[in-house]
């Protein structure tokens, strides 16, 4: 056999805050990503902030807060996720789109405050229900399995205001009523789930909501603040994210015993440059910083190594008595991750990220995007073996895609080979894991399977979908849909089970 199973789900990707729009409407409330400004390579998202003088200042898109500032909204701007490229107004063009080109599955992110507008909300808001309905309705009369992701960089601006984010345990109870709610209201209708997204990219601000200086629940620290310096802050507060997706999780099954539960990590691959002894460890470390989140999700506990990497950083975690069960019972059922290039690990560069992510050393073998990101299709091959000796648990590909530049043709067309070779290439080492490796790998969820903002630039010249949005990096233009040269490629990879790529 040269090709996936039937049941195999081939699809596409996106998250709400660079797709949906529609960020005022129908009782939505702001969220942080709401006063991201748009960006270039070359020219980073900012986010304006201002204390109670009325002193302003810009943060970059990364960073947190500064304490005593609070995020505001500046007219003159311009703030890509309001519009984005509007699924709110066309999502029904879009899904007969997926439907087009033979989607088994569509994983999309629901909104934090469409839902409980302030994320603490006693009640939450029926309008914004009432259009994920919509929503999942209009997949399954294509029989498109809808894989909802409950969390993707999304942080309510009132838990940031008022609670200083994910620092404040507070955040579990509200994240799992949130959760509860989505669970109970399609329980009938939606079976795989992915509880967080990127857990290991998750910092500062933007994603969790997060000021310079926070005091910290817990006696740890004699001064009772710490710097965000100190990636302390950031470990504890994905304990409470990792706390709140296990109890989403039991509550979960105990409404549904069959839904399919998973969380989502950045699992791009990391190589030692050299053999030299050094950067092989180097490297081995490296990679682990980035598996402890998905350790403790597939596996139930922190690994060994945590222990290691929390002195790094004179920290130590607090848990409330119940943490260490919690998490040992309340398990992911699949693994999903990203994985769009490999990056290399030497032991002389300053390029190094501290807490999972990628360290951005050149790979002199591999060609790269024009965004500079390394292209290696066997590196996913790798990646799937690495996760499934590691977890044995199945495996979901929800993110895999290139950023890059459309030309439109005189007569409208658009003909982007080199986004069919990298999916193409990617395609066949993730079918030579699944058929030759005997990894059990549940689907394939390209990202952006229509044109989105760019999360981590803002911008729309970078370019990932099967279907091209009339926008650009302004916010101008006609929002038409038009289909690329890999919509039709995508579509002939799904009539054939993969074999015909």
């Amino acid at each position: 056999m040269n090709k996936f199973s039937k049941e195999f789900l081939w699809g596409g990707a996106t998250a709400a805050n660079q797709y949906e729009g529609g960020y005022n409407l129908d009782g939505r409330g702001l969220a942080v990503h709401d006063l991201l400004t748009g960006g270039t390579k070359e020219i980073p998202r900012r986010i304006f902030c201002r204390n109670k003088e009325g002193h302003e200042i810009t943060i970059e898109m990364g960073e947190a807060i500064p304490s005593g500032y609070k995020g505001i909204l500046k007219e003159e701007e311009y703030y890509p996720s309001h519009k984005a490229t509007d699924f709110y107004h066309n999502y029904k063009e879009d899904i007969a789109l997926m439907d087009e080109m033979g989607f088994k599955t569509y994983r999309f992110s629901i909104s934090w405050t469409r839902i409980f507008p302030n994320g603490d909300d006693e009640i939450p808001n029926e309008l914004g229900l009432q259009f994920y309905d919509n929503v999942v309705d209009e997949l399954l009369k294509y029989n498109i399995e809808p894989l909802v992701t409950i969390l993707h960089f999304d942080m309510p601006l009132h838990l940031a205001t008022k609670y200083g984010g994910w620092i404040n345990r507070k955040l579990i109870d509200f994240y799992v009523k949130f959760a509860e709610t989505l669970f109970i209201r399609w329980k009938d209708k939606v079976k795989y789930w992915i509880t967080i997204n990127e857990l290991n990219v998750l910092g500062g601000y933007w994603t969790l909501g997060l000021s310079s200086e926070n005091k910290k629940e817990g006696k740890h620290s004699n001064q009772g603040e710490i710097p965000l310096e100190d990636a302390g802050i950031k470990f504890q507060s994905i304990h409470h994210i990792l706390v709140a997706s296990a109890k989403a999780n039991k509550i979960a099954r105990s409404i549904n015993p069959d839904f399919m539960l998973g969380t989502m990590c950045a699992l791009s691959g990391i190589y030692p440059a050299t053999s030299h002894p050094d950067d092989v460890f180097g490297a081995y470390e490296f990679r682990r910083k980035a598996l402890i989140y998905s350790d403790v999700t597939c596996r139930g506990y922190y690994p060994n190594y945590t222990q290691a990497i929390f002195d790094e950083y004179s920290f130590k975690l607090q848990e409330d008595p119940e943490d260490a069960q919690l998490l040992l019972e309340n398990t992911s059922d699949y693994l999903g991750f990203s994985y769009y290039r490999t990056t290399s690990f030497d032991r002389f560069s300053e390029n190094v990220t501290t807490t999972g992510g990628q360290q951005a050393s050149p790979n002199h073998y591999l060609e790269a995007t024009p965004w500079g990101w390394p292209i290696d299709p066997k590196g996913l091959r790798f990646v799937l073996n690495e996760l499934y000796d590691r977890y044995q648990k199945p495996l979901f590909v929800v993110e895999n895609g290139m950023g890059n530049i459309d030309i439109i043709e005189e007569d409208g067309r658009i003909h982007d080979q080199a986004r069919i070779d990298y999916l193409r290439e990617h395609i066949k080492e993730m079918r030579n894991a699944v058929i030759i490796d005997n990894i059990p790998v549940l689907g394939y969820t390209s990202w952006g399977y229509i044109d989105i903002v760019s999360a981590g630039t803002g911008e729309m010249d970078k370019r990932y979908g099967y279907i091209h949005v009339d926008l650009d990096n302004n916010g101008n233009g006609t929002l038409k849909r038009t289909k690329k040269d890999s919509f039709y490629w995508y579509k002939k990879v799904i009539e054939s089970d993969g074999e015909i790529i």
